[in-house]
Order: C-alpha cells, then sequence, then structure tokens
C-alpha cells in the first residue's frame, strides 16, 4: 500500500527534525532527564517510521490485512509511546506519561501482527 510507505517517509522526516530538534533546540531548555525522554521518542519514532516501510513491502507482497494491522498499529503506536513522551518531555505532565505503555502495546502487537502474518504466508 503506497500510503504505509508514504506515511513512513514522512515519519522519518519528522523524527530526524525532532532529533536535531532536541539535540539543538531543547538541549540547554530540558533537564537531562527528560532530553532522554525525547531521544526515547525519537528513536522509537525512527524505528517505526521504518517498519511503516516494512510494512508496505509487506502489503506490497501481499500479505494482506494482517499487515494493513501492522501498519495501523505502528502509526497507533508511534501516536500514543512517542507523542506522549514528547509532551511529556516539553511539559513534565506526569498524566501524559501514563499513555505511553499503551503505545509500547501497540508497537509490540504491530511486530506480532506482522511476523505472524509473514509465517502464515510462507
Amino acid at each position: 500500500m503506497p500510503r504505509f510507505f508514504a506515511l513512513g517517509a514522512f515519519a522519518l522526516a519528522l523524527a530526524v527534525a525532532a532529533g536535531a530538534f532536541g539535540a539543538h533546540g531543547l538541549k540547554a531548555r530540558l533537564t537531562p532527564d527528560m532530553l532522554a525522554h525525547w531521544e526515547t521518542a525519537v528513536r522509537y519514532h525512527a524505528y517505526h517510521g521504518l517498519g511503516l516501510l516494512a510494512v508496505a513491502w509487506a502489503v506490497d507482497r501481499g500479505l494482506g490485512r494482517g499487515a494493513v494491522l501492522a501498519g495501523r498499529l505502528m502509526l497507533a503506536g508511534m501516536l500514543l509511546f512517542s507523542g506522549s513522551l514528547y509532551v511529556y518531555a516539553l511539559t513534565g505532565l506526569k498524566a501524559v506519561a501514563m499513555v505511553t505503555p499503551l503505545g509500547g502495546v501497540c508497537f509490540i502487537a504491530a511486530w506480532v501482527a506482522l511476523g505472524v502474518t509473514a509465517w502464515r504466508r510462507r
């Protein structure tokens, strides 16, 4: 599905921009602990941007609904995991950080869905 490839490319561009912003714009403004949260958000954002490229490849190879589910879960994970960490790093609101584990579950479920789908199609 070309949309997953495009979304992956855009997600990666945004991850690079967020990483640069953290390194240059936030380094002097955030505590080392909050900067570490920002960097974790960027890292997982980038990993799953690459994951969306893998999803696009899998969809193109005919893996169908399972691959599409994996892509949707990766997008949800980026929003919930990375998004909540970005907001937490900038605001310090602990309530926002409570959402982060849900994003992690989405990431895990995405990779499991992609793996199970590929295994069944072998």
